[in-house]
């Protein structure tokens, strides 16, 4: 694939991951649980791991997060979403480089999806110097079960997708 070509391709899949978070965003939880989200942007990180790796894919993440920053003018959202970004985005790759004969897309998607409220209660622990705040990652995560389950069922099927349709994407496996 011509670098231009890969930068555009790059480039959607920022946008659509920005569109999905502003889209995610609005959608109402049929739980109060704050910072419970469906993830769907995530579903654009694994598929750029996947096809891309890790250096596109960490790439993707960042911007998408820096993007939705400017977008929406949240400075405080913006320190969550980089970290859970980066940290979900570190174990996705580690989990699909390593143990994709363990864990299908929809494994390593829950691992992201983990890693990602880890990062945020984490990161909420250091900036509100409060340690008690970790007695809510159990219910993150068991959300998280549920979301990393979706976000992976839709990245295989994405995968599946791109396989038959961009066959140059795969052409020379430039994968992680």
């Amino acid at each position: 694939m011509r670098k231009t070509n890969k930068m555009i391709f790059i480039s959607l899949l920022v946008s659509v991951g920005l569109a999905l978070s502003v889209i995610e965003s609005s959608i109402p939880l049929p739980i109060a649980m704050p910072g419970a989200r469906l993830g769907l942007s995530n579903m654009v990180v694994l598929v750029t791991l996947v096809v891309f790796g890790f250096k596109d894919g960490i790439k993707v993440a960042m911007l998408k997060s820096t993007v939705l920053m400017l977008v929406t003018g949240s400075v405080s959202s913006f320190i969550y979403s980089i970290s859970g970004a980066i940290l979900s985005c570190i174990l996705m790759f580690i989990a699909y480089r390593y143990f994709s004969k363990v864990f299908s897309l929809i494994g390593v998607s829950i691992i992201g999806a983990a890693a990602h409220n880890f990062a945020q209660v984490s990161v909420a622990v250091l900036m509100l110097s409060n340690t008690r705040i970790y007695s809510y990652l159990p219910f993150l995560l068991l959300v998280s079960l549920f979301s990393g389950y979706f976000v992976g069922l839709s990245s295989i099927y994405i995968v599946d997708n791109l396989k038959k349709n961009f066959r140059v994407l795969f052409s020379r496996q430039e994968t992680i």
